[in-house]
């Protein structure tokens, strides 16, 4: 029981915190848009500055959920969650709509996939891979229910009513439910098991930065074609009513992707897992940037990408500890999410603004080429882990 409990309090609230704090804004923005008379740049620019804000708050609260657990810093995410979306909901200027993101991005730090990864890995002495395997899973669901839900709600109860229930929901289901999580991190058990490197010394480990790079690169490719997924594929020539349903396999296929992740990758190392996943996204550009005219290459990219997705999540999370060890997880996993959560904010404007100036084709290209120099990175920072690994098989 006392791993069931961690697992099933976070992936009931990440599906509500990622679908509230991040996939929400998707289908909410043109609404917010004109009712505050704001810019296309000024309304999803405070999204990306709160996407930073995370990035920049994800090292100092991996470091206090290894201190202190993850119970209490998971609380006071989901109330300043809940303030943050009640801020959106009453805010009539773009001051208080920049102050509203900013406050949503020091909430996404505090509750979203990077903080429940350390508590799972804090307060479970063994399975913590396996449990950070479950909770991904399950959270895959979160676009799922709230793009339809939220949806629902706006044209019933219009946008700010729709962020205001939300913010109750995080008040008075999420708190609670982290109330439930252990407030103790088993440190002592994990030193007793080995020590692992401290952040100060995994830091001067070039695995470390080329990881961080190759999360970084990913992060960069994955969020830019995320936002800008359908733009491409009418520039190809597909009709929206195609692009909508290829569009629609990605989300099956990262869950497919964690499914598979769970049975073929059990027992596997972390490091033989992300060679397929790291592998998988430059085979899914050179389909659409070669073949993206037909409708079987960009099938192709939508499967392949959506698997790629799915599991690369699960790495962000296993791969840390296998690398550097458990006893300071949260402080190596914040400071390695940081880059990529960065890269994953940039990501769509730079897109966009290349998307401008050169060819589709073109920029699909460069994104390939950039895969490529992930994958690269990646083999190299692994390169005496999968030695270790092949030798011990």
């Amino acid at each position: 029981m006392q791993i069931r409990k961690p697992v099933a309090v976070l992936a009931v609230t990440q599906v509500i915190s990622w679908g509230m704090l991040y996939y929400a804004f998707g289908i909410l923005a043109s609404r917010i848009q004109a009712d505050l008379a704001l810019t296309a740049s000024q309304t999803f620019g405070a999204f990306s500055w709160s996407v930073l804000v995370a990035g920049l708050a994800a090292t100092p609260v991996g470091i206090a959920i290894d201190r202190h657990g993850g119970r209490w810093i998971m609380v006071a995410g989901s109330m300043a969650a809940g303030l943050g979306l009640w801020c959106l909901a009453v805010a009539g200027s773009y001051a208080t709509y920049m102050a509203a993101w900013t406050l949503i991005g020091a909430a996404m730090s505090l509750t979203l996939y990077e903080a429940a990864f350390a508590t799972l890995n804090g307060s479970l002495a063994n399975d913590g891979a396996r449990a950070i395997s479950t909770v991904t899973l399950l959270g895959g669901l979160a676009s799922t229910a709230f793009w339809p839900l939220t949806e629902a709600l706006e044209v019933h109860l219009g946008w700010r009513d729709t962020l205001t229930l939300y913010a109750l929901v995080q008040l008075l289901v999420c708190a609670p439910l982290h109330c439930l999580l252990d407030g103790a991190h088993q440190q002592k058990a994990f030193a007793s098991c080995h020590a692992g490197a401290t952040l100060q010394q995994a830091i001067r480990q070039p695995q470390f930065w080329l990881l961080a790079a190759a999360f970084a690169i990913n992060a960069f490719i994955f969020a830019a074609i995320s936002v800008h997924l359908i733009r491409v594929m009418r520039a190809l020539g597909h009709s929206m009513e195609l692009a909508l349903m290829l569009a629609a396999l990605i989300g099956p296929m990262q869950v497919a992707g964690r499914l598979i992740e769970r049975t073929w990758g059990n027992g596997r190392p972390p490091t033989i897992v992300g060679i397929y996943t790291f592998a998988a996204l430059p085979v899914a550009l050179f389909a659409v940037a070669a073949f993206g005219s037909q409708a079987w290459g960009v099938a192709a990219f939508c499967l392949l990408y959506g698997l790629s997705n799915g599991v690369l999540t699960i790495l962000r999370g296993t791969l840390p500890a296998a690398m550097f060890g458990r006893l300071h997880y949260g402080a190596i996993s914040g400071a390695l999410a940081a880059p990529a959560l960065l890269a994953k904010a940039s990501g769509p404007l730079v897109f966009a603004m290349s998307f401008d100036v050169i060819r589709p084709r073109q920029v699909l290209i460069l994104l390939l080429v950039m895969s490529l120099i992930s994958f690269a990175v990646f083999m190299q920072a692994i390169r005496k882990r999968v030695r270790h690994s092949m030798a011990a098989v």
